[in-house]
């Protein structure tokens, strides 16, 4: 136990000075697309995620941007859940481009995307297509070289560092291939740590009953309630990506986002993360994004969209 609150509590003094690779952290880093983006091996430069739970990003002030208000051309809606007035999420002309040497390989291409509330929506393209740097692109641990993403109205690519780490804290759910659970500590201490990190020792132990209880709670959802004692090391790659799952929950976000959330299992286990994500997507409304190469994968959510050559197009 005494490892788990010493990792939380050099987690939570990084965030405070947001100074080094530990600045922020509540889901551990993403790699970005190792040669999604351009076919080679190295990532973008991203800051970590935080969390927490409040019901809007009204708190998260917009740093002063004309171009904020300005109007945009909306992206393609496909049969599937209605349609509202503005869409939880939208991005507008998004471009991303890596280097290789002296070599610009273009990533993103004036990409329109958008997800309403309560839907699921899944991404779909080949290996190189910028499947994964989109996803990272739009849950702000990438910036775009232009473009621009809002969030519940509010556009949030402009947001000071400081913000866009609020953001994540309050509002974006985090899942990847390849789990990033801490190995030192338990389940239920993995799913605990964004709360032990948001909220700082003092707090969360002021809380701890609450905080474990909806722990506790999450990984009985996943089917994990019998292994909240074990270590990622004693779990398999299923039961893994179910912790992970549950972690990305525990701070109550408006939106989930998926990065091959299958791409490391086998077809079974695959099949099942896929039903506790249609679940969460069915039965709580939470809005889920998800990436896949898989078409098999990618038919079971709402709504589909390819990605060609850095391009979105209806599936």
């Amino acid at each position: 136990m005494n490892s788990f609150f010493d990792l939380a509590s050099k987690q939570h003094r990084g965030r405070q000075d947001a100074s080094g690779p530990h600045a922020v952290f509540s889901h551990p880093a993403a790699p970005v697309d190792p040669g999604e983006a351009a076919g080679g091996d190295e990532p973008a430069d991203m800051s970590r995620p935080t969390n927490g739970s409040p019901d809007s990003i009204a708190d998260v002030d917009a740093e002063p941007a004309g171009a904020a208000d300005r109007q945009h051309r909306a992206a393609p809606q496909p049969a599937g859940k209605p349609a509202s007035a503005c869409p939880l999420m939208a991005a507008h002309g998004l471009s991303k481009s890596y280097w290789k040497g002296n070599h610009e390989v273009p990533v993103l291409q004036e990409v329109d995307f958008e997800v309403q509330e309560d839907e699921f929506v899944s991404i779909i393209g080949q290996s190189g297509s910028g499947k994964s740097t989109l996803l990272h692109v739009l849950g702000t641990l990438d910036a775009p070289d232009a473009g621009e993403i809002h969030f519940d109205g509010q556009r949030i690519d402009v947001l000071s560092s400081s913000r866009r780490d609020k953001l994540r804290n309050q509002q974006f759910g985090m899942v990847f291939q390849f789990y990033h659970l801490l190995p030192e500590i338990t389940t239920l201490e993995n799913v605990l740590m964004p709360l032990m990190i948001a909220e700082g020792a003092l707090s969360y132990w002021r809380r701890k009953r609450e905080f474990t209880e909806r722990a506790r709670q999450l990984l009985e959802l996943v089917g994990m309630s019998h292994r909240l004692d074990h270590k990622p090391r004693e779990l398999s790659g299923g039961e893994m990506q179910r912790a992970a799952i549950a972690r990305s929950l525990i701070a109550e976000p408006r939106l989930l986002l998926a990065d091959e959330p299958t791409g490391n299992l086998d077809r079974q286990n695959g099949e099942e993360v896929m039903e506790i994500l249609r679940t969460l997507n069915a039965e709580q409304n939470l809005t889920i994004v998800m990436v896949t190469h898989d078409a098999g994968i990618a038919v079971q959510a709402d709504r589909t969209v390819r990605l060609f050559e850095g391009r979105v197009q209806l599936a």
